[in-house]
């Protein structure tokens, strides 16, 4: 394996100038965000380690501004993001759109690409770029849409040799509108075709933190990602959908990572982490060389015995297990394809071998849930108290505490919800006032939930079109979201309160991620039902062709 690009907690130099062009890579949301990042990270080690290229970093705050409160400044030589030809944006979450019109606001740069003549160019990437662009598609002037591919890199080689050979922004842009991958608002004539970096079920390049801070969500951790996708499908993950198909890395590749490396601790990240094969050999391998480990969410059917105690005696000490609907009904609503004899076998095991913090996460808002559903999680959580006090667990000595964390469903894009209306704010917050009582009469049990306003915020900004940039403007000029929506003179219910004809087109179409319409519709159909749909096969793609993808 080539020796990748790593500073753990080492800053790069300034680069040189020379003969190279300057790049700024924004990650909006201060450096903490940053850190805990590992898209913005892959992408710097393709770009940093180009002799034609000199990359710096920008870390703007949630105004957008520098560390000094002043304008957005570069890490590695303190240079002006305006002062940079190319300044490419990394984008991860819905609510990112306001820091990236505010960091171009306060770099002086006029946020609406139709009032920029000239450079810089402004491209964005990231999960939203290949799940709906619509909203900031006027204040960008090139999306990468998908993972960055063999040809990621040499797209900014090209654009280095047209800037060097006096070539203008506008004639870039008209070169490159309707290459695979690309994204030019206003140009691009037809749906783009998302990016994978291979098709093989094997992760040939899982991102891993470039950085290691103690300014990271996870303090001082090599993050490594071990699968990209999911095999289960379940309907309300766009990644399941977006990252088709699904991916695991290989061991010996991860082995390679953590001794270049020599990390004190690597945390893994993936969807469904018990079903990388390697999973257990691999934490073995971990601890026989000292080095600690943590774990994102397991599912609760591949929490084994051998695995737990194994666990437990690494020092682990919080176990993480995703239930997401209240029901069965939900459940299979969604897809999730969970037995609740599993989930409770998995809080058994928890309970008995000491776990101290078991978190439970489930989904609330689902299309026509009922009270009656919630009655089935409330006789659930009494079902997993009365485990915790047959165990171990129950004692006071190793008393297991228990989190559950509610937040409400977005129909994203390019999932079956994609037609679902939302739950009201009305009736969502009635719902989880509702899970707060029911938890409320259980020692030693809590919840943590979201906010039905900030949920309904992000359905607008996931399922919008053009006209939402408009809202995304008044909220960066006024002062936040809530004083946006009393300026702005769009109707937040077309957009997400109601359900959505079978033939209606969507803003976010000018995408295409390689999943067919008629196969999300059917899943749509089949989610009213609550009948479940299978996951992917053992065979390869091209032999099973039953996730709805069109060529592999």
């Amino acid at each position: 394996m080539k020796r990748p690009l790593f500073y753990g907690r080492k800053e790069p130099e300034v680069p040189d100038p020379g003969g190279r062009l300057p790049t700024a890579l924004v990650i909006p949301g201060g450096e903490g965000m940053a850190v805990s990042t590992l898209g913005w990270q892959a992408v710097y080690r393709h770009l940093a380690q180009a002799p034609q290229l000199a990359v710096e970093r920008v870390f703007p705050d949630k105004l957008g501004r520098g560390d000094s409160g002043g304008p957005p400044v570069t890490r590695e030589s303190q240079s002006p993001l305006s002062s940079f030809p190319v300044i490419a944006l990394s984008v991860t979450y819905e609510e990112d759109y306001l820091l990236l019109v505010r960091t171009l606001g306060a770099a002086g740069i006029p946020p609406l690409a139709a009032d920029r003549e000239g450079f810089p160019l402004i491209m964005a990437g990231g999960p939203p770029a290949f799940l709906n662009p619509a909203p900031i598609a006027p204040f960008v002037d090139l999306f990468w849409v998908g993972e960055a591919d063999d040809s990621f890199l040499p797209l900014f080689l090209e654009l280095k040799e047209h800037i060097y050979k006096g070539g203008t922004k506008e004639e870039f842009l008209e070169a490159v509108k309707d290459r695979p991958g690309l994204l030019v608002p206003g140009r691009t004539t037809g749906p783009v075709k998302r990016l994978v970096t291979s098709r093989d079920k094997i992760l040939h390049d899982p991102a891993f933190s470039c950085f290691i801070s103690s300014k990271a969500t996870f303090k001082d951790t090599l993050l490594i990602e071990v699968n990209r996708g999911c095999p289960y499908g379940c309907r309300f993950c766009a990644a399941g959908y977006i990252y088709r198909p699904p991916r695991h890395v290989e061991v010996e590749q991860m082995k390679e990572l953590v001794e270049y490396t020599q990390p004190m601790k690597v945390g893994l990240v993936g969807t469904a982490l018990t079903d990388w094969p390697d999973l257990l050999p691999f934490l073995t391998w971990l601890h026989e060389r000292k080095t600690k480990f943590s774990l994102s969410s397991m599912r609760a059917d591949g929490i084994t015995e051998e695995l737990l105690v194994f666990l437990r005696k690494c020092g682990i000490r919080t176990i993480t297990l995703a239930l997401e609907g209240a029901s069965q009904r939900l459940r299979d609503m969604a897809s999730k394809k969970l037995d609740v004899e599993d989930f409770l076998k998995a809080v058994r095991l928890c309970a008995r071998y000491g776990v101290n913090h078991l978190k439970m996460y489930l989904i609330a808002g689902w299309p026509g849930e009922t009270d009656q559903d919630y009655e089935e999680l409330r006789e659930l959580i009494g079902e997993v108290v009365r485990i915790r006090s047959e165990e171990p667990g129950g004692k006071k000595k190793s008393f297991m505490r228990i989190t559950i964390g509610v937040s409400t469903l977005v129909p994203k894009p390019f999932t079956p919800f994609q037609w679902a209306p939302m739950a009201g704010e009305e009736e969502q917050t009635r719902r989880l006032k509702g899970v707060a009582k029911m938890v409320k009469q259980y020692k030693g049990v809590s919840l943590h939930h979201d906010s039905a306003w900030q949920a309904r915020l992000q359905g607008l900004l996931a399922r919008g079109d053009e006209k939402v940039a408009r809202f995304i403007q008044l909220a960066a000029e006024h002062g936040g979201w809530k004083k946006a929506f009393r300026q702005w003179d769009g109707d937040p219910g077309w957009y997400i309160d109601r359900e959505r004809g079978e033939d209606e087109s969507f803003p976010w179409e000018i995408i295409d991620i390689g999943v067919k319409r008629e196969y999300l519709y059917k899943e749509w159909e089949r989610a009213k039902e609550a009948r479940v749909s299978p996951g992917c096969s053992q065979k390869d793609c091209p032999e099973c062709r039953r996730c709805g993808m069109e060529e592999f």
